[in-house]
């Protein structure tokens, strides 16, 4: 089979909403990253065949096909198409998995996969119309699960219950990714991922804005619940976030015409869906059914990333797989980092790719918890 690499890949800072990117318009935020892809790997622009843009509130700024309106914004000739993409939040890794089933398949040869969301400009659940009585479930959904709606935050609290987890516990997961992402940045770890974007009062917006440095298990401990009879709280779920990421996903014939340089291989790329209700439990079996199809164990990965929507989730995850907390997260994850929804998946990519070539690793797995009961699973090795 014809492989799928991955040249570079890049992301913005993420901006707290109403932070330093609110001021930024969506297709702007997106175009930013395409051209810092561009620039960083030298690809003529007119070479790109196709760009493929997650994106999860598709209305107002980021309505009408966003990804079209990025690449006009873009660097990119007119003359280059995309289309958006909703897999809820695995909708950029959804994009990437198309751009390396293109690639593989023959079909094109250098795709941009990427991702953007305003959360600020265009507030979650803006496509929905239960104001106006428009209710995405039908009767036929309601009648078979017998809910008269899918919450994500419900599901969370399901998995807490389910796996026995404390209050305490996803208190001290949320520090945990505080302290990581404080760590990372004072390390630099961030440096070769994030694109400083400037801003309109002549600052730079080149670290991401949502990290509590100063948390401590008091402050954690003092967020109130959002549930009075449940366990999450606004400090164990991720945060709202603006943000873009793009990645350079191409053949091995692109490779050597256009001289590059690839940082991954795609090694294997999974899909799975299970119970809508629960909903983000999915990246626990997703995650086994990749390996199974990769041929490898789980002690061979070094760096995995699992989107932090809630502590719930990874927790679950680390109690299946069994996985040393130590190669999770490295660097922190979306409760401290932020979510920046249809963007996350390219985001913890980039994340991914530079993590393993930052620690002379080989092979990284990325899981996303996504609406539905959707999951995906990539599993990359660096080159």
């Amino acid at each position: 089979m014809a492989q799928a690499y991955i040249v570079d890949a890049v992301r913005l800072a993420g901006g707290r909403r109403n932070g330093g990117l609110s001021g930024i318009h969506p297709t702007e935020l997106g175009a930013l990253a395409v051209d810092a892809l561009l620039e960083r790997t030298g690809i003529d622009p007119g070479a790109v065949e196709d760009v493929l843009m997650g994106c999860v509130s598709q209305a107002g700024e980021q309505a009408n096909q966003v990804g079209r309106h990025v690449v006009l914004a873009s660097k990119l000739p007119q003359s280059v198409p995309a289309v958006t993409i909703d897999r809820q939040c695995g909708s950029s890794q959804q994009a990437v998995h198309f751009a390396a089933q293109a690639v593989m398949s023959g079909t094109q040869d250098v795709v941009i996969a990427a991702g953007v969301e305003s959360m600020s400009r265009v507030p979650m659940g803006s496509p929905l119309l239960r104001e106006q009585g428009k209710d995405p479930l039908g009767p036929r959904i309601k009648q078979r699960y017998g809910v008269e709606a899918f919450s994500q935050f419900m599901g969370a609290e399901m998995i807490a219950k389910k796996w026995g987890f404390t209050r305490e516990q996803l208190d001290e997961f949320g520090l945990e990714s505080h302290r990581r992402a404080a760590a990372a940045v004072a390390a630099g770890a961030f440096s070769r991922e994030i694109v400083p974007v400037a801003l309109s009062d002549g600052g730079v917006h080149d670290t991401d804005e949502g990290i509590r440095y100063d948390a401590t298990p008091q402050s954690m401990a003092g967020v109130k619940l959002l549930l009075p009879d449940g366990i999450i709280t606004a400090a164990t779920a991720s945060q709202m976030c603006d943000g873009a990421a793009a990645l350079l996903v191409v053949s091995e014939a692109a490779l050597k015409a256009h001289r590059l340089t690839p940082l991954a291989r795609i090694a294997q790329l999974t899909v799975t869906a299970g119970d809508p209700v629960v909903m983000l439990e999915e990246p626990l079996y997703a995650t086994d059914k990749a390996l199974k199809k990769a041929g490898l164990g789980i002690a061979d990965i070094d760096l995995f990333e699992v989107n932090e929507a809630f502590a719930p989730v990874p927790l679950a995850w680390l109690r299946h797989t069994g996985v040393d907390p130590a190669r999770l997260n490295v660097n922190g994850g979306a409760i401290a980092l932020g979510h920046p929804l249809g963007a996350t998946g390219a985001k913890l990519m980039a994340t991914l790719v530079h993590g393993l070539h930052a620690r002379k690793k080989r092979y990284g797995l990325q899981t996303m918890c996504e609406g539905g009961g959707i999951a995906n699973v990539t599993i990359i090795e660096a080159v």
